[in-house]
C-alpha cells in the first residue's frame, strides 16, 4: 500500500513538471514570434504613417508620430508621377522572367534528378556556385557585353534586365526543383514507360503536375526578388519610359526640394502588391520549401 501510493504521488508530480516545462517553452516561443511579428510589420505600418504626413511633419523628427490630418492628397501625386506607367514595365519584366525561370529550371531540374548520366552533378554544381556569385560583381561585363550585342546593342531595353534576372533567378530555383524532383518514386516513370510514354510526355504530363508545390514557391520567390531590384535597373535603363517602379521615388526629388510625403506615398504603393501576393500566397511558400527541404 505504502509503495502504490508513493508511486501516486511520483507520478502526477512528474506529469506537473512536464505541463510546466511545456507551458514554459510555449510561452516563450509565443513570445519570441511575438516580437518577431512586431519587427516584421513595424517598418510596413511607419511607412504608412510616413506616407500621409506633411513635409513639416516629417522634417520636424517626429518620428513615432502620428500625422495631424492624413494627407491623401500624397497617394495622387504618387499616381500623377506615372505610377502606372512604371507598374507596367515592372509587371512586364517580371512575369517574362518568372516565366523563363520556370520553364529553364524545371527542364534542368529533370535532367539533374531524373536522369541517370555522370555530368549531373557537375552541373548542379555549377549551379550552385551561381548561387554564390554576387549581383554587383557582373554590371561591368554584363554592360560591356550587352553593348556589343547586336548592331545597337541592347542597352537601355528591357531584355537588359530580363537575360541577367534570369541568370540570377534559375539557379535557386533548380535547387528547390531538383530537391523535390528526386522524390517523387521512379515506379511512376517505369509505369508511364511501359505505356510508351517518351520523355518530354512523362516531363508534361507527370512530373511537373506533382511538382506544383515548388514550383510556386519559386514563382513567389522570383516575383519578390525582382520586384524591387534596383541596382541593374539602374544601371542598365536610362529611358524614363522604360523605368520600372523602384524609378518612381526619384520623381519627387528635384535640385531644390524633396516631397518626402509623395516618395512615400509611391513607395506604399509599390510595395503593396508584394504584400498581398505574399499574404495570399505564403503557405504555398512553406509547403514549396518543406517538400524540397525534406523529400529531398
Amino acid at each position: 500500500m505504502n509503495q502504490s501510493a508513493q508511486a501516486g504521488a511520483i507520478k502526477p508530480s512528474a506529469k506537473n513538471k512536464t505541463r510546466s516545462k511545456f507551458g514554459i517553452g510555449k510561452g516563450l516561443a509565443f513570445l519570441l514570434l511575438g516580437v518577431l511579428l512586431v519587427t516584421q510589420l513595424y517598418p510596413l505600418l511607419w511607412l504608412l504613417i510616413y506616407s500621409m504626413k506633411t513635409n513639416e511633419e516629417i522634417l520636424d523628427g517626429g518620428f513615432f508620430s502620428l500625422p495631424a490630418s492624413p494627407q491623401w492628397t500624397n497617394f495622387q501625386q504618387a499616381l500623377d508621377a506615372g505610377y502606372f506607367s512604371f507598374l507596367g514595365n515592372s509587371v512586364k519584366v517580371t512575369l517574362i522572367t518568372m516565366i523563363c525561370v520556370l520553364l529553364l529550371a524545371s527542364m534542368v531540374a529533370f535532367a539533374i534528378s531524373r536522369f541517370q548520366w555522370k555530368y549531373g552533378q557537375v552541373v548542379m554544381l555549377l549551379f550552385l556556385i551561381g548561387m554564390m556569385i554576387p549581383m554587383q560583381a557582373t554590371l561591368l561585363p554584363l554592360m560591356q557585353m550587352f553593348k556589343n550585342i547586336g548592331p545597337n546593342g541592347i542597352l537601355n531595353t528591357h531584355l537588359a534586365l530580363i537575360i541577367p534576372y534570369i541568370a540570377f533567378q534559375t539557379p535557386i530555383a533548380v535547387f528547390i526543383l531538383s530537391n523535390f524532383m528526386k522524390s517523387i518514386p521512379n515506379e511512376i516513370e517505369e509505369s508511364a514507360i511501359v505505356d510508351g510514354a517518351g520523355v518530354f510526355r512523362i516531363f508534361w504530363n507527370i512530373i511537373l503536375p506533382v511538382s506544383v508545390p515548388p514550383m510556386m514557391t519559386v514563382l513567389i520567390l522570383t516575383f519578390i526578388n525582382i520586384w524591387n531590384e534596383y541596382v541593374l535597373a539602374a544601371t542598365f535603363i536610362s529611358s524614363q519610359a522604360l523605368k520600372t517602379l523602384p524609378f518612381g521615388a526619384n520623381s519627387f526629388v528635384s535640385q531644390y526640394s524633396v516631397n518626402y510625403g509623395a516618395i512615400g506615398a509611391f513607395l506604399v504603393l509599390g510595395a503593396l502588391p508584394v504584400v498581398v501576393i505574399y499574404f495570399l500566397l505564403a503557405d504555398k511558400i512553406t509547403k514549396g520549401m518543406v517538400a524540397g527541404a525534406v523529400k529531398g
